[in-house]
């Protein structure tokens, strides 16, 4: 006859959280990672075959990857422990050696160590697990939001095998939803409810391909939605928007930097819809827009550069703005100069030029600077040749004249090329009246 406790422990799972129920146990009942766990893929085969090595699960919240780990542990024939990187410690892990090696000499078999939040392992505690993992005593799987190859120690990652887990699509998460109202076991199936469309639909929007946070809302749309006089608790999309809070997007240092990236990289493709994007999302992330600011203040010079000089006027002036009035007020002059960095010509001659210059400063070899650059402090200076020979380009017609003003050891060099963009253009006819030849661009 079984006990108080036994009848408490068999309730638990109709009792907890509607994710933690509706997490999926077999390969079959899995949303979502077609790319690693779909039929014929690495990751699947390895574990219906109990061949999977140690491995890092690395990707969002809410996209399986604790869930792909309790199936191994349902699927598999070896043991299975499970520790949490932030409440663990050596100690912990070496009584999980010990008996993973008690198991392997007694009884043959293999164990699986799943580390929830691996990254958070300091050095010291990753070496504890080096030697079983070479050994073959535990088969480690690491779960982690943060990038393993930045995130952990290079001890650890060199030996795992690396799977990224996407976040879930909207139609991944609707399928969850959807199973977890048809579910008779351990969702909603044996009550009458019905989720319109439309509240499904902002649901796993707003979910932002978090599974666990979706159905977090299912749960407590159903627990507050009174029945009707039908027996049937309707959802709207009213109920929906109450039921599931604005996600914040998370951001993690590797997101940041792709962020940061794209960013960067539309402003220098001139697509200004994708820069106004990607500076909302990095905003509504928490980044200080000041770094973002810096970042176009830059590309101002890196990508416009000359074909636009007002693109850094722009850019400059969005940074002044930031400081004196803040935001949010300063996202206007920040669009702005978004916009103007965007849709103005492009052309690089200003990096291509400094990158030319600076390489040949390195090299060294440098020659005394020509007599006629030099600065005479006094008369007896002057007399002996310094400065003598120059000529003051203001008295010359065109406020103009030709005369060595690169070191001797750089004569002849061109670091400076227009493109044939924009204002550069007027900067070529310019020079070709002070008769300087400049060569074709590479790409014009």
């Amino acid at each position: 006859m079984d006990d108080l406790f036994t009848a408490a422990r068999a309730a638990a799972p109709a009792q907890g959280p509607l994710a933690d129920r509706m997490r999926p146990r077999t390969l079959d009942e899995f949303i979502g990672q077609k790319h690693i766990v779909g039929p014929g893929k690495l990751l699947r085969r390895a574990i219906e075959a109990d061949r999977l090595t140690s491995s890092i699960f690395w990707g969002p919240p809410g996209c399986g990857k604790t869930t792909l780990a309790s199936i191994i542990a349902e699927t598999t024939r070896s043991d299975f422990v499970k520790l949490n990187a932030v409440t663990s410690g050596v100690s912990d892990v070496r009584e999980v050696l010990r008996r993973a090696e008690d198991a392997q000499v007694m009884y043959g078999r293999s164990t699986y160590l799943l580390l929830d939040e691996c990254h958070r392992w300091s050095k010291a505690q990753s070496d504890s697990i080096l030697p079983a993992i070479e050994k073959g005593t535990i088969r480690f799987i690491g779960s982690t939001t943060e990038n393993p190859m930045i995130a952990m120690t290079p001890a650890i990652v060199s030996r795992c095998r690396l799977f990224r887990f996407e976040k879930l699509s909207r139609e991944d998460v609707k399928q969850a939803v959807r199973q977890a109202l048809s579910d008779r076991e351990r969702g909603y199936g044996r009550q009458e409810i019905r989720l319109d469309e439309d509240a499904l639909e902002h649901i796993a929007l707003v979910a932002n391909g978090d599974a666990r946070c979706a159905l977090n809302a299912l749960e407590l749309a159903v627990l507050t939605t009174p029945m009707g006089a039908d027996g049937e608790s309707h959802i709207t999309l009213e109920i929906a928007e109450e039921s599931i809070q604005e996600k914040a997007l998370p951001m993690d240092e590797t997101l940041y930097y792709d962020m940061l990236s794209a960013f960067c990289k539309s402003l220098r493709g001139s697509d200004s819809d994708a820069a106004l994007a990607w500076f909302a999302r990095l905003v509504y992330a928490g980044v200080d827009p000041r770094i973002i600011v810096r970042r176009i203040i830059a590309h101002a010079s890196e990508d416009v550069g000359l074909a636009n000089p007002n693109a850094m006027l722009t850019a400059v002036a969005a940074m002044r703005a930031l400081e004196d009035i803040g935001m949010p007020e300063a996202r206007l002059p920040i669009g702005q100069a978004i916009i103007t960095v965007c849709e103005s010509p492009k052309s690089n001659s200003v990096v291509v030029a400094l990158d030319k210059a600076f390489a040949d400063a390195k090299k060294g070899g440098f020659q005394p600077v020509p007599m006629h650059l030099r600065n005479a402090l006094n008369e007896r200076e002057a007399a002996s040749g310094i400065g003598v020979g120059y000529r003051y380009a203001h008295d010359y017609p065109g406020h103009y004249v030709e005369q060595q003003y690169l070191p001797d050891e750089a004569a002849g060099t061109p670091y400076y090329v227009p493109s044939q963009q924009g204002f550069e253009v007027e900067i070529r006819k310019i020079r070709a009246e002070r008769h300087k030849e400049d060569p074709p661009e590479a790409h014009p």
